[in-house]
């Protein structure tokens, strides 16, 4: 099924997001947080991060999450309006002193190194975001009077509680009446919700997502499609076994018109092999994104919203698929560069790198 995407001039905004926004805690360069005597503070949130992106190359861009109004509340909306990305439709709830009615939530990462693994440490319990209901956003005005040319959300939002789940089926169907392009990034987190659950919940919003993203443990434990020939430790795969997994997925679920899959190999904590599919269903046809082998980064954390900021970029732009699929990659493996959650890419940089640039030095 083809996309058809609303015309700019009918609508208030390119893309808007849904999902938490929280703020990251990490000891300098590689340290550990049992002995750290300081932290850098970053902002950043699945969903989020895909419209900070977008609004840093220049589209126009709502975020929509739980907001409290402390200091904790204002480096988040503050570091959202240093990139030109709107906060209107945000929830904002009273602190009530000590955080049991509504908080922001915190992330505490290690970025790791070598053969030790980045750890993230989540204390984002009774957050502002996760107490949000249906009735919070007003789904008319946005997507009806209003109106957007494309809606994301995904599996962070909807695994934070049972109101949230609800929203973002309520949201999700909003989107699709309003004629909005709808993307669904399944994002499983373990230490979030379990996987039969992530199923049981997931499976049933798949008839209003046209663009579905995710990785290879997404796909298994947020829709229950296996891998053929994964381990645990998911090395070694072939892109033919994305491929056979991705047309499963296709078959059972024929609203969709677009799949994206990132493809990463973890070599060691600073070096992985980063690359992406995206399948078209109406061609019945896998685009491949170049292979970035021995990828150098700074901090993997937010590559696949890279990834899925990149194409939807593509895609509002009016490039090929061949293209998305080469913004996206790049997208995502420029923005493990940086660290923290959020892109600090800019359109020139993207488009010299997803044009096949290198790395010299510009004087």
């Amino acid at each position: 099924m083809p996309l058809s995407i609303l015309p700019s001039a009918s609508c208030r905004f390119d893309v808007v997001s849904l999902g938490e926004c929280m703020i990251r805690l990490s000891p300098p360069g590689h340290d550990r947080l049992e002995s750290a005597r300081q932290l850098e503070v970053f902002v950043g949130g699945g969903e989020y991060n895909v419209t900070y992106a977008l609004a840093r190359l220049g589209l126009r861009c709502s975020w929509i999450g739980g907001l409290v109004d402390n200091a904790l509340g204002r480096i988040v909306e503050n570091h959202a309006r240093a990139a030109g990305l709107d906060t209107s439709h945000c929830v904002r709830m009273k602190y009530d002193g000590v955080g049991r009615e509504a908080r922001i939530g915190l992330n505490f990462t290690e970025v790791g190194t070598s053969v030790r693994g980045s750890v993230t440490l989540y204390d984002r319990g009774y957050s502002a975001t996760s107490r949000m209901k249906p009735g919070d956003v007003d789904l008319s005005r946005l997507f009806e009077s209003e109106r957007a040319r494309w809606f994301h959300t995904g599996g962070i939002f909807t695994c934070l509680s049972k109101t949230t789940a609800e929203l973002a089926r309520a949201a999700l169907a909003a989107a699709k009446k309003g004629g909005a392009v709808v993307s669904y990034d399944l994002n499983f987190r373990s230490k979030l919700w379990t996987s039969e659950l992530a199923i049981a919940t997931t499976r049933p919003l798949m008839p209003f997502v046209d663009c579905l993203i995710g990785n290879e443990e997404d796909f298994q434990k947020v829709l229950g499609y296996p891998v053929e020939g994964a381990g645990e430790s998911l090395r070694g795969l072939k892109v033919e076994s994305y491929q056979k997994m991705v047309r499963k997925v296709a078959r059972d679920f024929p609203n969709l018109a677009l799949i994206g899959t990132t493809l990463r190999e973890v070599r060691s904590g600073l070096v992985n092999d980063w690359s992406a599919i995206l399948y078209s269903t109406a061609e019945d046809r896998f685009y491949l994104g170049p292979k970035y082998e021995n990828l150098e980064i700074e901090d993997r954390v937010g590559g696949g919203d890279g990834f899925a900021s990149g194409v939807i970029y593509g895609l509002l732009t009016g490039e090929s698929l061949q293209r998305c699929v080469d913004l996206g990659t790049a997208h995502g493996a420029l923005l493990q560069t940086t660290r923290g959650d959020t892109s600090q890419v800019t359109l020139p940089e993207l488009l010299h790198v997803a044009g096949g640039g290198g790395a010299r030095i510009q004087r």
